[in-house]
């Protein structure tokens, strides 16, 4: 029985959890403390905040949920320390929680600990260890992970604990849990691994996003849900339009801040979070930490915890075997398929291209060559996209060619090889692309073509392969320095990688 399975409200007004088909373990949670809509929280950097109208919402709702346990109070400060800096967790804030070992250090309820039992995790993740604690005692957070750390999970479960800690939702209320996302790919993933781990839960959840017909979600909205996984675009587009409110919501996640930032949406954000009340617990993530993305935390969050995972610098993951080989544009083509015939084994393969129009060139004139590819970018229909990640994450068509769309949240297990066609427009990009492979702690392989026209990048580039211990040819070295590359330019053969046996895919 959970220590949270016991509630000094009204139970009546708070969701079941004794009904079969709750996620089973009690009826409710006690909080050490509570949070007031009178926060007086905002410091002079906050942004003017437009008066909200809380007539009829509850003063307080409840945001701690977390009480340390006996094996995490005895670690002494040496063994934290110890942890911390074995598993590269850095932490910065007021009274920052010890960081949980175990899943059961955690104080997860029962029906939450079912679905973690169910999914066969071991350990918690740097991330998960150190965040759940954090956020758990419901205050405002900020994670700085690489993709692949399990942050979902570290924002998802505290999330299903706070929804079940408030009132039903009533008849025109909005959700409670908001989740913002960049692309419409990762919010179908944080809505998959949503409904995965409420399996047990009454929960409802919705995924709003646009390239769809909007009917669907609209009904989804009407019905009331728990919990929205939205791209702020269309979300907008559902407050303008009255099928929703952001009233009710409590906790508000931003996933990939730096992502949205990159693609424009700062303005949604604010007009969105405008719109919540402002003592909401607010968790934003981030995988990277520019100037402006610190800049939008500090206008919305307040008092927050920050926890690192590795280093705010960007650096690339170290699973990853990163080549880079000096070629010219009209060499791309040859290089690619020779290149897949070295490594084609049935692996998934993952080609990323600059532009919409170059993706299905290159698409179109792999599969006249009969290799097995197909292609996603943001002009395929929302059916057509997600058909097309289902035969890659099946295997059915082991190569994918994608636009950055697809470069950040995409989740796909067993990515061997990640493929540089065209060298992205930041570093930023560079290091979240070849993030799709190396996850989960496998290993992978990068393979980037790299131009005379992308020397500006030679330099940064240059730092992260040797903060990741890579090897860097002369070529490229060269071209840091800002030489002119050289007429002949070798080749991925000339670096003895034995990956694959030199036999082509079966076409």
């Amino acid at each position: 029985m959970s220590r949270y399975d016991s509630r000094s409200a009204d139970p009546g007004s708070y969701r079941d959890r004794r009904t079969d088909s709750g996620f089973g373990g009690g009826s409710s949670y006690r909080s050490s403390s509570s949070s007031s809509i009178k926060r007086d929280h905002e410091g002079p950097s906050e942004a003017p905040q437009r008066k909200l109208d809380m007539d009829g919402l509850t003063p307080s709702f409840e945001k701690n949920f977390y009480v340390e346990s006996p094996s995490v109070a005895a670690m002494s400060e040496s063994e934290v320390e110890e942890y911390r800096l074995r598993r590269e967790v850095t932490v910065e804030g007021k009274d920052v929680p010890k960081p949980v070992k175990a899943f059961q250090d955690v104080g997860f309820p029962d029906y939450v600990m079912q679905e973690v039992v169910k999914a066969g995790f071991t350990e918690p993740t740097p991330i998960q260890a150190q965040g759940w604690p954090m956020a758990m005692k419901g205050r405002d957070l900020i994670g700085i992970a690489e993709t692949g750390s399990g942050k979902t999970l570290a924002y998802l479960l505290p999330a299903i604990v706070h929804v079940n800690a408030q009132p039903f939702l009533a008849p025109g209320d909005g959700p409670i849990v908001l989740v913002l996302a960049p692309t419409r790919e990762l919010a179908v993933q944080i809505q998959q691994e949503a409904t995965k781990f409420g399996a047990s839960s009454r929960i409802k959840n919705t995924c709003i996003y646009g390239g769809v017909p909007k009917g669907p979600q609209v009904r989804d909205l009407q019905k009331g849900v728990e919990v929205v996984i939205a791209t702020p675009g269309r979300l907008i587009d559902m407050l303008e339009s009255h099928h929703t409110n952001l009233r009710r919501v409590t906790y508000l996640v931003l996933d990939e801040a730096d992502r949205m930032l990159d693609m424009g949406f700062e303005p949604q954000i604010r007009k969105i979070i405008n719109q919540i009340r402002p003592d909401r617990q607010t968790l934003y993530w981030s995988a990277t930490w520019p100037k402006e993305v610190e800049q939008l935390a500090r206008q919305f969050l307040f008092n927050p915890y920050k926890v690192i995972i590795g280093s705010a610098d960007l650096k690339a993951n170290h699973a990853i075997r990163q080549h880079v080989e000096i070629v010219s544009e009209n060499q791309k083509y040859n290089k690619l398929v020779k290149l897949l015939e070295d490594i084609m084994d049935g692996s998934r393969i993952l080609i990323f291209m600059d532009t919409k129009k170059g993706c299905d060139q290159v698409t179109r004139q792999l599969r006249m060559d009969g290799w097995p590819a197909l292609s996603i970018h943001g002009d395929k229909s929302q059916a057509e996209r997600d058909w097309v990640l289902s035969e890659f994450k099946a295997g059915k068509s082991p190569i994918m060619t994608a636009t950055d769309v697809a470069a950040r949240g995409l989740d796909v297990k067993d990515v061997k090889y990640v493929i540089n066609y065209d060298f992205p427009g930041s570093l930023e990009d560079y290091v979240h692309r070849i993030g799709r492979t190396g996850r989960a702690g496998a290993k992978g392989t990068a393979y980037t073509f790299f131009t005379v026209a992308n020397a500006r990048f030679a330099k940064e580039l240059i730092s992260i392969l040797e903060e990741a211990g890579q090897k860097v040819s002369p070529e490229l070295a060269a071209m840091g320095r800002g030489a002119p590359p050289p007429s002949g330019h070798g080749s991925f053969r000339d670096r003895g990688r034995g990956f694959g046996s030199g036999r082509s895919w079966n076409r």
